[in-house]
């Protein structure tokens, strides 16, 4: 049960108002995803500034840090800024996996800061002995592994190559995915890690080529290795027909690679629901298109830690204790747009059950189920033709 006393919660809110509140954004602002990044953080920033506008909080102050996403050591000294020097009381991020499980063993558990990430998928997450501080609101790849083969399987896609980019996030990705697709009855004729950054992919390109298969799954970074690999792969003719994960997905790719990526597929988490749509509309009078994946996933993330704050208290212990009771049921339910309301019945000694943009319900782990949406590369740009 997650029941509050008004009383309790009244005087606890009257506390609460004393003490200034401070949220980190913890991103790839620069690396292999910064084209995704600033729409991510701006879907976290509107959660706050709705709860900043509501008033029934104190003022939540708003401070970046970059992770580069592919350095581990970057994304530390970024995480021990926030959290020892700017003394936040929470973080949302990090993105990539490797991000986030650097930051979090190494300078969140240690000081007891929670972390939810909106864009970290690898499977290694689940396992962190995180004493309840991390969470996330995108879905683990060992899911999106399956999703994403029975997708290419069910096109009549049963010979691939695989490449992957060699750190956490892609190597989770990958293991999920070849076990998947072969369970399926696919074959994956090689599966080979790239790295980010290299100005020629000729011979990781030629290997994958030399299999016979005919069609490339990427599960890579769409800024860097990723599309260094399909430019490569379009360039020399190796392969004409690709897939890939969310993160090969947003406009920069299409940009970079044009008629080469036409029909290109790829998944990534979303749905269509109740709560997306309302994201869509809370983007749209914020003025942000959403044009990548995870920018619902980090107004969920923001949007938690805030209601968490109002739950418990703006102390770091208050919050932790706290992520699990407004992120799950019982409780009225709330989605994007309704941050007003939900501290409403919070103050009012109600409980919420925060359902968001992508459908929040935390496991022990702190991670959710997820849903999934398909798509494709259609006439110069991404467009969502399904959900898995």
């Amino acid at each position: 049960m997650k029941k509050f006393l008004i009383a309790g919660t009244i005087a606890l809110a009257l506390s609460t108002t004393a003490q200034a509140a401070k949220v980190g954004i913890l991103m790839g602002f620069t690396g292999p995803i910064e084209s995704l990044t600033t729409g991510i953080a701006a879907g976290a920033k509107i959660a706050i500034t709705e709860v900043n506008a509501a008033g029934q909080l104190p003022h939540i102050d708003i401070v970046e840090a970059d992770t580069t996403c592919v350095d581990a050591g970057a994304a530390t000294t970024s995480a021990m800024r926030l959290v020892n020097f700017e003394k936040v009381n929470a973080i949302v991020g990090a993105l990539c996996s490797g991000s986030t499980i650097a930051s979090a063993n190494s300078v969140a558990i240690p000081n007891g800061v929670v972390m939810i990430s909106p864009a970290s998928t690898s499977p290694a997450i689940t396992g962190l002995d995180d004493n309840g501080l991390i969470f996330r609101t995108a879905p683990s790849d060992a899911r999106q592994g399956q999703v994403l083969a029975d997708l290419l399987i069910s096109k009549g896609i049963n010979n691939v190559a695989l490449s992957y980019t060699n750190d956490d996030y892609g190597k989770g990705f990958a293991d999920a995915f070849q076990g998947a697709f072969a369970n399926a009855g696919g074959t994956v004729a090689l599966s080979a890690g790239h790295e980010n950054g290299k100005a020629d992919y000729s011979a990781e390109v030629a290997a994958l080529s030399a299999t016979g298969a005919d069609h490339l799954v990427v599960l890579g970074y769409l800024d860097q290795g990723g599309k260094g690999i399909i430019d490569e792969s379009i360039k020399s003719g190796a392969f004409s027909s690709f897939s890939g994960g969310d993160g090969m997905i947003g406009q920069s790719i299409v940009d970079a690679l044009g008629d080469g990526i036409e029909g290109m597929i790829g998944t990534a988490p979303g749905g269509e629901n109740q709560g997306a749509e309302m994201w869509k509309a809370v983007a749209a009078a914020n003025d942000l298109a959403i044009d990548g994946p995870f920018q619902g996933e980090a107004y969920d993330a923001a949007a938690l830690i805030a209601l968490a704050m109002a739950a418990g208290s703006t102390d770091r212990a208050g919050i932790a204790g706290a992520i699990h009771s407004v992120a799950n049921a019982p409780g009225e339910k709330i989605y994007p747009g309704q941050l007003a309301k939900a501290l409403e019945i919070i103050m009012g000694g109600g409980d919420i059950d925060y359902e968001g943009t992508s459908m929040v319900e935390l496991n022990d782990a702190g991670d959710p189920p997820g849903s999934y949406l398909e798509y494709v590369v259609s006439g110069g740009a991404w467009s969502v033709v399904g959900s898995l």
